[in-house]
């Protein structure tokens, strides 16, 4: 772990290298995706089986679950689990509910109007990884904003385990959150199987979900023909910190991401040498009782660090440089310095807001931008969901009125007949 006390030069080489992570591409991963969406494309149906044999080891005789698998598979889950998950969506949905919008109309003079209406995606696709990698609180968090929309159709697929079964987790989770129709297909050939559609799958209008780097590469590849959340990145969390900050929670929230992947990154800003040493104690004595001690260990050591800042303001400043996909606040008022606060995914104030809480729990939606892009971009939401279509209606007496206006921007542009399309209509 890096550790970098009042030091500007040293943190600019720092975010920079944070920002490396994402910047490679791979040549041979592209290829294959590329190769592999032709094939789907050209040989639909036969394509998919071909692939999902070839990568999970399963040759599915239908790829659409039956109602009746799907209610074994999802009968297996944890009672205990379905209650959590089933509270979880209480959560999500009342939360999403409050970003449903509605369009406006503006009142023009003679009857004259200008609107903008709102209608959800008729389909949406979500992929669901499967195996050792597979999240049910994803499928809550990718399903229910669609619902909430009003989408007509959620279509989910996930790749079989190599036992040919199903996650059962992940299949209650669907059935909690509303999916329509669930397909045992994984990997590129499923994203491109949900763009171009076959004669087994639908076509959709939106990919989202999480997947490994093919996946994400053909969800890149595929955009365009349909729309997609984002391309994620390895996780995140920065946290800053005064010395009112408690060691023991900030290594367990830094150390909470750096077990979802050997690229993910954890920063502490802080304003107290102090608590930075309590937390790199804290941290190799936690890390040591971690299940996923390998990944954890190898993330703290390439792309952790504790940076020990003059004030709280320089702290904010490096934060809102990051724009980090997950941001806790603990310091004494949380709240004071919020306004500052320019680009994070997700904001947690106080040491009673841990990460996990949004992951899981709370309610905001934990598909968030990564890798910098909270600079310009937001986690998924309800209006993900939505397509925005204008509308006109001028009177002939409104439209006199500028018409002339009209022809001569138009004329400006050499768009002489675009010109004469307004001209036309008052020559009389």
């Amino acid at each position: 772990m890096k550790i970098i006390i009042n030091d500007k030069k040293s943190e600019s080489e720092f975010i920079q290298y944070l920002n490396s992570r994402n910047t490679e591409n791979n040549e041979q991963v592209e290829s294959a995706v590329a190769t592999i969406i032709s094939d789907v494309i050209k040989n639909r149906d036969d394509a998919v089986r071909k692939y999902t044999l070839s990568f999970d080891g399963v040759m599915p005789e239908k790829l659409e679950l039956s109602k009746e698998q799907i209610d074994v598979a999802a009968a297996k889950c944890d009672k205990a689990l379905i209650e959590v998950m089933k509270k979880a969506a209480e959560n999500i949905k009342a939360y999403h509910q409050n970003q449903k919008r509605v369009g406006f109309e503006m009142n023009l003079e003679g009857n004259s109007k200008l609107g903008q209406i709102l209608r959800p995606l008729k389909r949406v696709g979500i992929y669901v990884p499967g195996g050792t990698a597979a999240y049910p609180s994803s499928v809550l968090m990718n399903t229910i904003p669609a619902k909430v929309a009003g989408v007509y159709e959620v279509i989910m697929v996930t790749p079989p385990q190599k036992d040919g079964l199903l996650n059962p987790d992940v299949i209650a989770a669907a059935k909690i959150a509303g999916v329509d129709r669930i397909f045992t297909i994984g990997g590129a050939q499923a994203i491109a199987a949900l763009a171009y559609g076959t004669a087994e799958v639908p076509m959709v209008d939106k990919i989202v979900g999480p997947g490994n780097i093919y996946v994400a590469t053909a969800k890149k590849q595929v955009f365009g023909k349909v729309n997609i959340d984002m391309i994620a990145g390895p996780s995140e969390i920065l946290i800053i910190a005064d010395d009112t900050a408690n060691a023991k929670f900030i290594a367990a929230d830094m150390l909470s991401q750096a077990e979802h992947d050997k690229l993910a990154s954890a920063v502490l800003l802080t304003t107290s040498d102090t608590l930075s040493k309590k937390v790199e104690i804290e941290i190799k004595k936690q890390l040591a009782e971690l299940k996923r001690k390998e990944i954890a260990e190898c993330s703290i050591n390439d792309f952790c660090a504790i940076i020990v800042s003059e004030n709280i303001d320089r702290c904010v400043e490096i934060a809102n440089i990051v724009a980090p996909e997950h941001l806790e606040v603990m310091v004494n008022d949380p709240f004071s310095i919020l306004p500052q606060i320019e680009n994070a995914g997700s904001i947690f104030l106080g040491e009673y807001s841990p990460e996990p809480l949004g992951d899981y729990f709370a309610g905001p939606n934990h598909v968030l931008p990564t890798s910098g892009t909270a600079r310009f971009s937001s986690p998924l939401s309800v209006d993900d969901f939505y397509k925005k279509m204008s509308y006109i209606s001028y009177s002939k007496e409104l439209l006199e009125k500028s018409h002339k206006e009209i022809e001569m921007f138009a004329i400006h542009e050499g768009l002489t007949a675009h010109a004469n399309s307004v001209k036309i209509r008052f020559d009389d």
